[in-house]
């Protein structure tokens, strides 16, 4: 198997390990046994367990974030927050199934999650909030005319729309059954439209 491929798969054995049994049980041995390879090849792949799970972190890092940017509308497109909420709701929907683990660590972390990995959850988090409060603010400053009333804050929605992201998004992986994408994207886009009703 060529190196490249052999790293992939035993970052995927690793991921399945702390999946299943927490970060606690993860090792060479376990990694190995998941990968059914011996030690041998683990560490001809990596140089020792450090090495193997910096990897991992840093490839689950990357495809989290980016599939995360991959769930907010064209920016250039038309700015209507209750549709870009509800097709956000979509995208993320599809992005929960496409790659469970991976969500599962990052919206069900376990008790005994390292702080590294924490604090690389939330600096992302943040990067991902200030990227829907950027939007939402142009949404609300291209809307015609100021609606009567207080103002809605960008920085304050953003919170609450990626607070709100996250606890469905624990339900679709726990209960997936309970709240289908249509009927929570359509629930949101009613929601937004009463909130914030379309200018002329």
């Amino acid at each position: 198997m060529p190196i490249e491929q052999r790293r992939e798969q035993l970052l995927d054995a690793a991921l399945a390990v702390i999946v299943n049994d927490g970060y606690d049980r993860v090792s060479i041995d376990a990694i190995a046994k998941r990968a059914d390879v011996a030690r041998s090849v683990v560490y001809g792949a990596y140089e020792n367990l450090d090495a193997l799970l910096t990897a991992l972190l840093d490839r689950q890092q990357a495809r989290a974030f980016d599939c995360l940017l991959e769930t907010i509308p064209d920016p250039h497109g038309p700015r209507d927050p209750a549709a870009f909420a509800a097709e956000t709701v979509r995208r993320m929907s599809a992005m929960l199934h496409q790659d469970p683990d991976t969500w599962r660590l990052i919206l069900l972390p376990p008790g005994n999650m390292p702080t590294v990995v924490r604090d690389r959850i939330e600096v992302d988090r943040e990067r991902f909030r200030l990227r829907v409060e950027a939007w939402i603010s142009l949404a609300l400053a291209e809307r015609s005319g100021p609606a009567p009333g207080p103002q809605l804050d960008p920085q304050v929605v953003a919170h609450a729309l990626v607070a709100c992201a996250e606890h469905f998004g624990r339900m679709a992986l726990t209960d997936p059954g309970r709240f289908d994408p249509p009927r929570l994207s359509s629930q949101v886009q009613v929601i937004l439209d009463a909130v914030l009703p379309r200018t002329r």
